[in-house]
């Protein structure tokens, strides 16, 4: 049997969660995992919840002054998110 048209699987797979729309949830759910490998371990374990709604990723943290250290570079923190992912996960973070 002869192959009509090859395609890789990851683009089958990112195609389907396009059309079933779950492209985004997807891409949040990783974002969401990511958190540790990107923020680094010792940060990861100062968070205590992650939540993205309407592209907003909501952090809550245990200590006050990392939270303050954290808001200054909110934009950049999300870039790298983002850039991490590779999609326009999230616009904003908020730190609780």
């Amino acid at each position: 049997m002869r192959k009509k048209k090859a395609e890789q699987v990851g683009l089958l797979v990112q195609q389907f969660l396009r059309e079933e729309g779950l492209e985004t949830p997807y891409n949040e759910y990783r974002l969401i995992e990511a958190w540790p490998e990107v923020m680094g371990q010792g940060i990861a374990n100062l968070t205590t919840d992650l939540q993205i709604r309407n592209r907003v990723l909501y952090v809550r943290l245990r200590s006050s002054v990392l939270r303050q250290e954290m808001m200054a570079s909110r934009r950049q923190l999300a870039h790298r998110l983002n850039e991490f992912i590779g999609a326009q996960v999230i616009d904003n973070i908020i730190f609780c």
